[in-house]
C-alpha cells in the first residue's frame, strides 16, 4: 500500500491554500501555494524548501502568513514527504535542479528564497548555480560540513554513521527503519530537537510519520544514507557563500542542538552580501517553534524593495 498522504490530512495547509501535484522527470512531487494578496504592483513570489525528514507542511504556521504580503510556494524535495520515493542519486545538485525546473515551469519569475538546514543547502546551491532565478536568499541554519554528519538531526546522524559502518546494507536497514519510523521514536526524536516541547503536537509528528508508510520509503533511506558520505553530495558550502550575489540572511537559533550557532562563527565575513543574525531561545526548527518571531523577519526582508 502507498500509505496515507500528508495532502489527504485535513486542516492545516490544506484549508489555507491549495495542494498540486507536479511530475519532475517523470517523479511524482508535491507542492504548496497561493497567489497571495491581490494589489497593483504584486511582490515578488517566495518559494521555502525544508529541511531533511520534513516536508513542506512542517511550514504550516509560516505559510499563511506569508501569504497575506506575497504569492508563497512550498515544495516536497524528492524523496520526501508526498515526494516520489524515487531510485534516484540523491544530492544537494538534484535538489538544485529540482527547485530552479520549478521556478521555471510552476511560477515563471525569479523567487524569494527561503531554506532550513538541508534545504538551505539545496537553497544556496540553487542561487549559486541559477542566479538569474533567485532575487534574494533566506537561510535558517547553514549545514557544515555539507556531506556530513552536521546535515541532520543527532539521531539520523547517529543512525547514518552506524549505517556506513555497516556499509548500509538494505537487509540491516530495513528492519532498523521498521524502527525508526514508529510514531514513539518520532516523538522522542522531536522533542530532542525542539527546544519549547508544546510544539511537539500530533500534527507536526505526523507530518514525519505519514511518509515513512509510503511505498518505496524504505528503499529511499538506503539511497540517503550511501548519499551523505558521497563526496559529491555537495559542492562547497563557504565556497559558495563566498560567490553570493544575492542579499543573503543567515537565521540561526541560539539554542540549536542539531547544527550549534558555533557553526555560523565567520560565515557572515565571507561575502558583503550576508548578514547573519541569531534568535534566542530557539533551535533548530525556529520557524516553527516561533512563528510570531520568525515570520515578521521574513516578511520584511520580503517587501525590502532593492
Amino acid at each position: 500500500m502507498p500509505g496515507v498522504t500528508l495532502a489527504a490530512r485535513p486542516g492545516g495547509l490544506a484549508e489555507a491554500g491549495h495542494q498540486r501535484l507536479w511530475y519532475w522527470r517523470g517523479w511524482r512531487v508535491r507542492y504548496w501555494f497561493h497567489p497571495g494578496p491581490e494589489v497593483a504592483t504584486p511582490l515578488p513570489p517566495i518559494l521555502l524548501i525544508h529541511g531533511f525528514g520534513a516536508n513542506l507542511n512542517q511550514w504550516r504556521h509560516n505559510l499563511p502568513a506569508l501569504s497575506t504580503v506575497a504569492p508563497v510556494y512550498a515544495i516536497d524535495l524528492l524523496g520526501f514527504g508526498d515526494a516520489e520515493k524515487a531510485t534516484a542519486s540523491y544530492g544537494a545538485m538534484l535538489w538544485a535542479e529540482q527547485g530552479s525546473d520549478f521556478i521555471r515551469q510552476i511560477i515563471g519569475q525569479p523567487v524569494n528564497l527561503v531554506g532550513h538546514s538541508l534545504g538551505a543547502l539545496v537553497a544556496l546551491t540553487l542561487a549559486h548555480r541559477h542566479p538569474d532565478w533567485v532575487r534574494r536568499v533566506l537561510l535558517i541554519t547553514v549545514p557544515i560540513p555539507a556531506s556530513r554528519e552536521d546535515l541532520v538531526a543527532d539521531w539520523v546522524a547517529d543512525l547514518g554513521r552506524t549505517m556506513e559502518r555497516w556499509v548500509a546494507s538494505p537487509l540491516l536497514l530495513r528492519p532498523l527503519f521498521r524502527v525508526v519510523r514508529r510514531r514513539q521514536f518520532l516523538e522522542r526524536a522531536l522533542r530532542g530537537i525542539y527546544t519549547r516541547p508544546d510544539a511537539v503536537d500530533e500534527e507536526l509528528i505526523d507530518t514525519f510519520a505519514l511518509p515513512p508508510q509510503q511505498r518505496g520509503a524504505a528503499r529511499t533511506l538506503c539511497y540517503l544514507v550511501n548519499a551523505r558520505s558521497d563526496v559529491d553530495f555537495s559542492p562547497s558550502v563557504t565556497g559558495m557563500l563566498a560567490a553570493l550575489t544575492q542579499p543573503t540572511i543567515i537565521l540561526w537559533g541560539q539554542r540549536d542542538r542539531v547544527i550549534p550557532p558555533r557553526f555560523a562563527v565567520g560565515l557572515a565575513d565571507l561575502s558583503p552580501h550576508i548578514q547573519l543574525r541569531y534568535l534566542p531561545d530557539v533551535g533548530h526548527c525556529l520557524y516553527d517553534e516561533d512563528p510570531d518571531t520568525f515570520n515578521p523577519v521574513v516578511i520584511q526582508w520580503a517587501t525590502e524593495r532593492p
